[in-house]
């Protein structure tokens, strides 16, 4: 499995995620955690979120994806069975770039996320838009 470039997966996030009120933490493999409600150590909240919903159950909703072609960066974005955890796929990555190849794909990479647990970059948004 080819590995996308950490800076380059901290700008697609960044771009991707450009609302200044979406605290994210983002993982070694591409996957990305969305904190809807961030409380606390955004990394450990990230990390127990992806504990329990990285991992990639054959038979369950765990292995269930959506491939989403994206417009504005290069590649796509795979999701899974929770709303907040997503997964980047480059445009350089898979061989075969049908959506089911595509989605398989990012579904491995939130499994390995899921399972290694590394956090690369943490995107802490809070208090950076208050409302007027």
């Amino acid at each position: 499995m080819a590995a996308v470039n950490t800076e380059i997966l901290i700008d697609v996030w960044q771009r991707l995620l450009a609302d200044p009120r979406k605290s994210w933490v983002l993982f070694e493999h591409g996957t990305c955690v969305v904190l809807t409600a961030p409380d606390g150590e955004l990394a450990e909240q990230a990390t127990e979120i992806l504990k329990k919903f990285g991992p990639a159950h054959a038979g369950s909703s765990a292995g269930d994806f959506g491939v989403i072609d994206l417009k504005d960066v290069e590649g796509w974005v795979v999701t899974g069975h929770h709303n907040d955890v997503l997964a980047y796929v480059g445009p350089d990555e898979p061989q075969d770039q049908s959506e089911i190849s595509v989605g398989l794909f990012g579904r491995s990479k939130r499994h390995r996320d899921g399972t290694e647990l590394l956090v690369v970059h943490v995107e802490d948004k809070r208090g950076s838009a208050d409302p007027a």
